[in-house]
């Protein structure tokens, strides 16, 4: 009886392979563990034929469930699940719980003809079953399979928090990499750190270079603002320096390259390649390039474009030397933070980042990575009151320790009830005492909050200015004028210069890391949005009127923001003449539409004006209430050639907010 029930259970173990996706997290089971439940499987179905032979159905149930058989229940298979091993839906439940969503379950295959738009099966490809996961955009600890199953296992309480350590080895014998003060021009920023006693295989490699990838796609922003190099510390020997250097002046073999190239050539030489043309575009058009050495001279990496042959890594690698160049600190030391803590799982030493002293040119010195955890302390009623529970801190404390956030009781002066958090250098995402009451929901399920009615009744309703521009809108529209729609950033050229303005750096909001030259600054005027639009649009018939009624950005230290939108109404009218009086027509009729019938005209809103892209002597002020709330008057010459448009404009702006 045992062995059939030894040969019976193998069947069904093969017939439940074929027929159930699993997701198995890791575990530190040993390789006996399958060995041992095949033995108890078959002592279940030998169970389970020896009772039936003493018709004896409660034991048969009992071992039917012991030896895991798959029941239906109206057409819907119901499995029992092995410890740490789920079925699609029980996975996709978990995703749900923890904040995240399987978005799919497919295969290479599967992707492939998709891709191609395929109906008959792929040949290239396998049917490795591929889990598609969405996680928050923010959570760069769930950019990785280490870091989901990690979270997972710490949510589901089959895993304590993990301690990262920095290790402690005195400061002579630390890795030591010297800034030189010419990196200021092109990438002024580097952090490093090392992974001493690395065990990789083919899966753990794969996603090691994964997770790089999806940094630079997501906090990195395409290389721009952080680029990673990680090297094969036994192919290299400190310190290093971080160099920026004229392109003749370097002189490397790159990563899966044969040649040596100098820098400005292999630029040139990656201008056909699919992945890392669209980086070139970062350092191509500076004097200098960024380059990183070793002691004996030995190129490490070009940052942000490509990593040296000499120490790639390989699944023979144990020891790994991490570097992230930036324009940007914090997100530097974020990036660095995620990558040691989600592999450094595999060291020697488990969850031990070895430090890397950083040294400027000025003497000063840093040491990465820093591993601290950030504290907290949020009051109970911070995060149970938005929620709309109550609980108690000894029932908040376990939610937040499944959100991998240590949290302890304190209690202030006052003594208000205080939970002291622990934030990880894993948990970036933190920044806020909402941020913490967001987890604990999270952890506590949101399925699980009671509903309850609003405490206040309100009513719906545009705002006033909202209503008001709609109003002017179709007074515009009725003047014949039709109404566009513009991006509100533009060029700082097209805000400035080729509009005759000079910039006193106390207007505009500059954009610190603009992704083109086209989206540099935040328009401070609506004009040349419209003749933008009228350039694109100059094939048109005579004549083209257009307007836009939209906002426009200024600094103002009054805001707590350091700076105030507006709304503005702005047309333009181009013809073969000037079309002044059009514009001037326009204006007369949004003024007398926009005063009270009792309040008489009196003086004239209109005053000769002197800005620099009017023509002279034909423009004005729109003064209302005694205040000059915008201009019109015909386009210069100068300002229309610059913006490729052939005939004459007039143009009015005024700001609509002043008009209420």
């Amino acid at each position: 009886m045992f062995i059939l029930g030894f040969v019976l259970n193998l069947q069904a173990m093969l017939i439940s392979r074929e027929k159930w996706k699993t997701f198995w997290l890791r575990t530190n089971e040993s390789c006996h563990y399958p060995i041992l439940m095949i033995f108890c499987y078959s002592y279940a179905w030998w169970l389970l034929l020896m009772t039936l032979m003493f018709e004896s159905c409660s034991y048969a149930c009992l071992a039917m469930v012991v030896a895991g058989c798959s029941l239906t229940t109206l057409g819907n298979p119901l499995i029992l699940p092995l410890p740490f091993t789920y079925a699609q839906e029980e996975f996709e439940a978990l995703c749900f719980e923890f904040g995240i969503e399987l978005d799919d379950v497919t295969t290479e295959k599967a992707i492939i003809r998709k891709e191609k738009h395929l109906e008959d099966e792929a040949e290239e490809g396998d049917e490795e079953v591929i889990y598609k996961i969405e996680v928050a955009a923010n959570r760069y600890d769930l950019l990785c399979l280490e870091g989901i199953a990690r979270a997972l296992r710490i949510f589901t309480g089959r895993e304590g928090i993990p301690v990262f350590k920095i290790s402690n080895i005195p400061p002579q014998s630390m890795l030591k990499m010297h800034v030189k003060p010419e990196t200021s021009l092109i990438r002024p920023f580097v952090v490093c750190a090392v992974l001493r006693g690395v065990t990789f295989d083919e899966a753990k490699y794969n996603s090691f270079i994964d997770l790089q990838d999806k940094l630079h796609h997501n906090i990195c922003r395409r290389r721009t603002l952080v680029a990673i190099g990680t090297h094969d510390l036994d192919a290299l020997e400190g310190p290093f320096s971080y160099e920026a250097l004229p392109p003749t002046e370097i002189n490397f073999v790159p990563l899966k390259q044969a040649k040596s190239f100098r820098a400005d050539e292999l630029l040139e030489f990656y201008k056909s390649d699919m992945k890392l043309k669209k980086f070139l575009h970062i350092i191509e058009n500076s004097p200098v390039y960024p380059v990183i050495y070793d002691s004996n001279r030995k190129v490490l990496s070009l940052p942000p474009i490509i990593n040296g042959a000499h120490s790639a890594i390989t699944l023979n690698t144990k020891n790994v030397f991490i570097e992230c160049t930036a324009t940007d600190l914090t997100k530097a030391k974020i990036v660095l933070n995620t990558v040691v803590t989600m592999f450094s799982e595999y060291c020697e030493r488990k969850f031990e980042v070895e430090p890397v002293e950083v040294i400027y040119s000025d003497g000063k010195a840093s040491i990465y990575p820093d591993l601290s955890v950030t504290k907290m302390e949020v009051p109970l009623s911070d995060i149970t009151g938005p929620i709309g529970i109550s609980l108690e801190e000894s029932e908040v404390i376990p939610l937040l320790n499944k959100m991998q956030l240590q949290a302890e009781k304190s209690v202030s002066a006052d003594a208000n009830h205080i939970i002291s958090v622990s934030v990880p250098p894993t948990r970036s995402d933190i920044l806020h005492a909402r941020d913490v009451m967001e987890d604990v929901a999270i952890a506590y399920g949101y399925n699980n909050i009671p509903k309850s009615k609003p405490k206040c009744m309100t009513n719906g309703g545009r705002q006033p200015l909202n209503r008001f521009s709609d109003k002017i809108r179709a007074e515009v529209a009725r003047a014949g004028y039709l109404e566009v729609l513009t991006w509100i950033l533009c060029s700082h050229e097209e805000n400035f210069s080729m509009l005759k303005r000079e910039d006193d750096g106390k207007k505009a909001v500059i954009i610190a890391n603009p992704r083109s030259s086209e989206f540099e600054v935040v328009r401070t005027s609506l004009m040349s949005c419209l003749l933008k639009t009228l350039k694109h649009n100059i094939d048109h018939p005579r004549p083209i009127k257009i307007f836009e009624v939209g906002d426009v950005v200024t600094l103002d230290a009054t805001h707590d923001v350091g700076a105030a939108n507006n709304r503005r109404l702005a047309a333009l009218y181009c013809n073969v003449t000037s079309g002044f009086e059009e514009i001037l027509g326009l204006v007369e009729r949004i003024m007398k539409i926009v005063r009270a019938p009792h309040v008489p005209v009196g003086d004239s809103f209109m005053r000769p004006s002197e800005e620099p892209e009017f023509f002279p002597n034909r423009q004005c002020s729109i003064i209302f209430k005694g205040k000059e709330i915008g201009n019109f008057g015909i386009v210069h010459p100068e300002v229309l050639k610059k913006f490729g448009i052939p005939d004459p404009c007039s143009f009015v702006e005024i700001d609509i907010q002043a008009l209420l």
